[in-house]
């Protein structure tokens, strides 16, 4: 068995990736968190009996399989939890394929379905390596991938998500622009101006607020959601990042006080906003932000 140091130096450097293969299967950030602790402590107890193979692929094996074990009798769920990112990483974790609406499609198929997708086509796994990894035939891990790309629409703008982050169209690029126009809708919210807002959205921009089920598509939709409710308030927003996309955290002011009132996060298309996914209950705290504006 290895010591401790050597261990570390087999198994350290995969640990981002295996959190975001855990997060991307589980849809849940302390879920993925105690699988990759439990695929870690798995690892150490059986490194004596490593055979010198792919360190990522016996590593990968056990993350998998640990996570498909929680995943037996959840039922799904229409959004994952939102992934604190450095906003520093930000474009490179996205790459990695964590993107909110990618992690949202993911959790429509069903658990063996989203593992063989993401070890096929994501992590670059052949179709003997990930039947292996799973205990199955190529057969079967072809099969399960024909089956994931066929997922039946949703009606909702993650129809392609999965597609598109597989055939790499997704632009994860966050330049001083998209910034620049991230920073002028936050502006737009904190000087209460609905035009502003709307004139920054998409024909067919999205806005979703979980965990309650209502969905807006549409300017004219949007814009008379807000008018009857959100904007009857002040707004302060925060920038921040939440899988590897801008976001910000949001306060509301209540009888005088500011009080959190979601994270916002944002999907930009052409230099306008695409879809935001307002987390309603998010701890701010979780990404870098305070419990109340100064």
């Amino acid at each position: 068995m290895p010591s401790p140091s050597e261990f570390e130096a087999l198994v350290g450097p995969l640990r981002p990736q295996l959190r975001a293969h855990c997060y991307r299967l589980l849809g849940s950030v302390e879920d993925a968190e105690d699988a990759v602790q439990e695929t870690l402590l798995r690892a150490w107890k059986s490194a004596g009996r490593y055979d010198a193979g792919s360190v990522r692929a016996w590593v990968f094996t056990i993350a998998t399989n640990r996570c498909l074990t929680m995943l037996k009798g959840r039922r799904s769920m229409q959004w994952p939890e939102p992934l604190p990112t450095p906003a520093a990483e930000a474009t490179v974790v996205a790459r990695e394929g964590i993107e909110l609406a990618f992690v949202a499609a993911l959790q429509r198929l069903t658990p063996r379905q989203r593992a063989v997708l993401l070890l096929r086509n994501l992590l670059g796994f052949s179709a003997a390596e990930t039947a292996q990894m799973l205990g199955t035939s190529v057969a079967s891990v072809n099969s399960a991938l024909q089956r994931a790309k066929r997922v039946e629409p949703a009606g909702t703008s993650i129809d392609t998500a999965i597609d598109d982050k597989i055939d790499d169209k997704i632009d994860d690029t966050i330049d001083d622009t998209i910034r620049e126009q991230a920073a002028r809708y936050a502006r737009a919210w904190e000087s209460g101006d609905p035009d502003a807002i709307i004139a920054m959205l998409t024909e067919d921009a999205r806005y979703s607020m979980p965990p309650l089920p209502e969905r807006y598509t549409g300017r004219g939709a949007i814009r008379s959601f807000l008018l009857r409710g959100p904007l009857r308030t002040g707004w302060r927003f925060l920038p921040t990042s939440a899988n590897g996309q801008l976001a910000f955290g949001t306060y509301r002011l209540v009888d005088g006080a500011w009080v959190p009132g979601g994270l916002d996060v944002l999907r930009f298309s052409g230099g306008l906003v695409a879809e935001v996914v307002s987390f309603l209950e998010a701890d701010l705290t979780a990404f870098g932000l305070p419990a109340a504006p100064p």
